[in-house]
Protein backbone atom coordinates (compact mmCIF):
# COMPACT_ATOMS: atom_id res chain seq x y z
CA UNK A 1 0.00 0.00 0.00
CA UNK A 2 1.36 3.42 -0.99
CA UNK A 3 2.35 5.95 2.24
CA UNK A 4 0.23 8.76 2.48
CA UNK A 5 1.36 11.93 1.60
CA UNK A 6 2.18 14.38 3.90
CA UNK A 7 0.32 17.96 3.62
CA UNK A 8 1.78 20.77 4.80
CA UNK A 9 -0.78 22.84 6.74
CA UNK A 10 -0.09 26.33 8.51
CA UNK A 11 2.32 25.93 11.92
CA UNK A 12 -0.40 27.96 13.93
CA UNK A 13 -3.15 26.12 12.72
CA UNK A 14 -1.35 22.35 13.54
CA UNK A 15 -0.03 24.05 16.68
CA UNK A 16 -3.92 25.36 17.55
CA UNK A 17 -5.68 21.37 16.88
CA UNK A 18 -2.62 20.02 18.58
CA UNK A 19 -2.97 22.10 21.77
CA UNK A 20 -6.06 23.07 21.77
CA UNK A 21 -8.11 20.56 23.16
CA UNK A 22 -5.44 20.38 26.27
CA UNK A 23 -6.40 24.37 26.84
CA UNK A 24 -9.78 23.79 26.28
CA UNK A 25 -9.77 21.17 29.37
CA UNK A 26 -8.07 23.26 31.33
CA UNK A 27 -10.15 25.93 30.87
CA UNK A 28 -13.53 23.94 31.23
CA UNK A 29 -12.05 22.79 34.36
CA UNK A 30 -10.66 26.02 35.84
CA UNK A 31 -14.55 27.36 35.52
CA UNK A 32 -16.53 24.19 36.65
CA UNK A 33 -13.93 22.92 39.40
CA UNK A 34 -16.16 23.81 42.07
CA UNK A 35 -19.15 23.27 40.80
CA UNK A 36 -21.42 20.06 40.61
CA UNK A 37 -23.85 18.65 38.33
CA UNK A 38 -26.47 15.92 38.45
CA UNK A 39 -27.23 13.95 35.38
CA UNK A 40 -30.03 11.17 35.50
CA UNK A 41 -29.42 10.73 39.64
CA UNK A 42 -25.80 11.02 39.38
CA UNK A 43 -23.74 13.99 40.15
CA UNK A 44 -20.88 14.67 38.06
CA UNK A 45 -18.08 17.47 39.59
CA UNK A 46 -16.43 19.46 37.60
CA UNK A 47 -13.26 17.31 36.51
CA UNK A 48 -15.64 15.25 35.15
CA UNK A 49 -17.32 17.07 32.90
CA UNK A 50 -14.10 18.88 31.13
CA UNK A 51 -13.36 15.22 30.84
CA UNK A 52 -16.39 14.68 28.68
CA UNK A 53 -15.54 17.99 26.60
CA UNK A 54 -11.99 16.74 26.28
CA UNK A 55 -12.68 13.55 24.75
CA UNK A 56 -15.15 14.40 21.39
CA UNK A 57 -12.55 17.49 21.23
CA UNK A 58 -9.46 15.85 20.58
CA UNK A 59 -11.37 12.61 18.21
CA UNK A 60 -12.49 15.93 16.15
CA UNK A 61 -9.05 17.71 16.32
CA UNK A 62 -6.95 14.60 15.54
CA UNK A 63 -9.71 13.75 12.61
CA UNK A 64 -9.37 17.38 11.39
CA UNK A 65 -5.47 16.89 11.46
CA UNK A 66 -5.44 13.88 9.38
CA UNK A 67 -7.68 15.46 6.74
CA UNK A 68 -5.33 18.18 6.23
CA UNK A 69 -2.08 16.54 6.42
CA UNK A 70 -3.17 13.03 5.10
CA UNK A 71 -1.24 10.91 8.16
CA UNK A 72 -0.95 10.59 11.62
CA UNK A 73 2.29 9.55 13.28
CA UNK A 74 2.11 6.40 14.91
CA UNK A 75 2.11 8.77 18.59
CA UNK A 76 -1.02 10.61 17.70
CA UNK A 77 -2.61 7.35 16.84
CA UNK A 78 -1.89 5.92 20.08
CA UNK A 79 -2.70 8.99 21.69
CA UNK A 80 -6.39 9.27 21.09
CA UNK A 81 -7.04 5.83 21.68
CA UNK A 82 -5.87 6.09 25.40
CA UNK A 83 -7.86 9.31 25.34
CA UNK A 84 -11.07 7.81 23.89
CA UNK A 85 -10.71 4.62 26.12
CA UNK A 86 -9.52 6.10 29.58
CA UNK A 87 -11.66 9.19 28.92
CA UNK A 88 -14.56 7.53 28.03
CA UNK A 89 -14.10 5.30 31.07
CA UNK A 90 -13.45 7.96 33.44
CA UNK A 91 -16.98 10.04 32.54
CA UNK A 92 -19.12 6.34 32.17
CA UNK A 93 -18.03 5.31 35.72
CA UNK A 94 -18.14 8.67 37.17
CA UNK A 95 -14.29 8.38 37.85
CA UNK A 96 -11.88 11.10 36.94
CA UNK A 97 -8.60 7.94 38.12
CA UNK A 98 -9.10 6.50 35.10
CA UNK A 99 -8.30 9.72 32.92
CA UNK A 100 -5.54 10.77 35.28
CA UNK A 101 -3.55 7.39 34.54
CA UNK A 102 -3.82 8.32 30.82
CA UNK A 103 -0.44 9.95 30.86
CA UNK A 104 1.00 6.92 32.31
CA UNK A 105 -0.24 4.74 30.15
CA UNK A 106 0.90 7.22 26.75
CA UNK A 107 4.15 7.26 28.19
CA UNK A 108 4.83 3.69 28.89
CA UNK A 109 3.32 2.55 25.48
CA UNK A 110 5.79 4.93 24.18
CA UNK A 111 8.90 4.03 26.10
CA UNK A 112 7.83 0.12 25.56
CA UNK A 113 7.82 0.42 21.66
CA UNK A 114 11.07 2.87 21.70
CA UNK A 115 12.92 0.00 24.44
CA UNK A 116 11.70 -3.05 22.12
CA UNK A 117 13.71 -1.10 19.14
CA UNK A 118 16.55 -0.65 20.70
CA UNK A 119 16.37 -4.69 22.01
CA UNK A 120 16.62 -5.30 18.52
CA UNK A 121 19.31 -2.64 17.76
CA UNK A 122 17.04 0.12 16.06
CA UNK A 123 15.28 2.94 16.61
CA UNK A 124 12.21 2.77 16.09
CA UNK A 125 11.91 6.94 16.69
CA UNK A 126 13.68 7.38 13.22
CA UNK A 127 11.20 5.78 11.57
CA UNK A 128 9.11 8.75 12.69
CA UNK A 129 10.88 11.59 12.49
CA UNK A 130 13.24 10.60 9.51
CA UNK A 131 11.56 12.84 7.40
CA UNK A 132 11.81 16.10 9.69
CA UNK A 133 15.17 15.12 11.24
CA UNK A 134 17.85 13.45 9.46
CA UNK A 135 20.55 11.88 11.46
CA UNK A 136 22.85 9.43 11.39
CA UNK A 137 22.23 5.90 12.99
CA UNK A 138 24.25 6.36 15.96
CA UNK A 139 22.78 9.68 16.64
CA UNK A 140 19.28 7.92 16.38
CA UNK A 141 20.04 5.49 18.63
CA UNK A 142 21.15 8.45 21.38
CA UNK A 143 18.12 10.23 21.50
CA UNK A 144 16.32 6.81 21.55
CA UNK A 145 17.89 5.31 24.52
CA UNK A 146 17.33 9.25 26.12
CA UNK A 147 13.73 9.57 25.00
CA UNK A 148 12.81 6.00 26.11
CA UNK A 149 14.14 6.94 29.99
CA UNK A 150 12.41 10.59 29.30
CA UNK A 151 9.17 9.02 29.04
CA UNK A 152 9.46 6.07 31.92
CA UNK A 153 10.50 9.56 33.77
CA UNK A 154 7.02 11.42 33.02
CA UNK A 155 5.24 7.91 33.76
CA UNK A 156 6.52 7.74 37.48
CA UNK A 157 5.87 11.34 37.85
CA UNK A 158 2.02 11.59 36.44
CA UNK A 159 2.18 9.04 38.55
CA UNK A 160 3.02 10.44 42.16
CA UNK A 161 1.19 13.60 40.79
CA UNK A 162 -1.67 12.56 40.62
CA UNK A 163 -1.55 10.07 43.90
CA UNK A 164 -0.75 13.02 46.14
CA UNK A 165 -1.49 16.09 44.79
CA UNK A 166 -5.10 18.14 44.47
CA UNK A 167 -6.89 18.11 40.89
CA UNK A 168 -5.84 21.26 40.75
CA UNK A 169 -2.30 20.71 40.87
CA UNK A 170 -2.42 17.90 38.25
CA UNK A 171 -3.97 19.92 35.65
CA UNK A 172 -1.56 22.42 35.82
CA UNK A 173 0.90 19.66 35.72
CA UNK A 174 -0.71 18.21 32.66
CA UNK A 175 -1.50 21.51 30.38
CA UNK A 176 1.81 23.44 31.01
CA UNK A 177 3.98 20.76 33.12
CA UNK A 178 4.17 17.92 30.95
CA UNK A 179 4.58 20.70 27.25
CA UNK A 180 7.24 22.24 29.12
CA UNK A 181 9.17 19.25 29.79
CA UNK A 182 8.87 17.75 26.29
CA UNK A 183 9.95 21.20 25.13
CA UNK A 184 12.91 21.60 27.37
CA UNK A 185 14.33 17.90 26.81
CA UNK A 186 14.21 18.41 23.10
CA UNK A 187 15.91 21.52 23.63
CA UNK A 188 18.03 19.80 25.64
CA UNK A 189 19.22 17.81 22.69
CA UNK A 190 20.75 20.14 20.78
CA UNK A 191 24.30 18.85 20.70
CA UNK A 192 23.19 15.62 19.56
CA UNK A 193 21.75 17.03 16.89
CA UNK A 194 24.12 19.30 15.71
CA UNK A 195 26.71 16.47 15.97
CA UNK A 196 25.28 13.72 14.53
CA UNK A 197 23.37 15.65 11.74
CA UNK A 198 26.58 15.85 9.94
CA UNK A 199 26.94 12.30 9.16
CA UNK A 200 24.09 13.13 6.84
CA UNK A 201 25.75 14.31 3.55
CA UNK A 202 24.35 17.07 1.82
CA UNK A 203 21.25 18.70 3.84
CA UNK A 204 17.92 18.21 2.32
CA UNK A 205 16.74 21.29 0.09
Amino acid sequence: MAKAARRKINPWLKLALEFGPVLVFFGAFSRFKDTTFNLGGTDYHGFILATAIFVPLMAVTTLILWRLTGRLSVMQVVTLVVVLVFGGLSVWFNDERFFKMKPTIIYLLFAGILGFGLLRGRSYLSLAMDEVLPLAEEGWMILTRRLTAFFLGLAVLNEIIWRTMSDQAWVNFKTFGLTAAIFLFFMAQGKVVEKYAEDQGSPKP
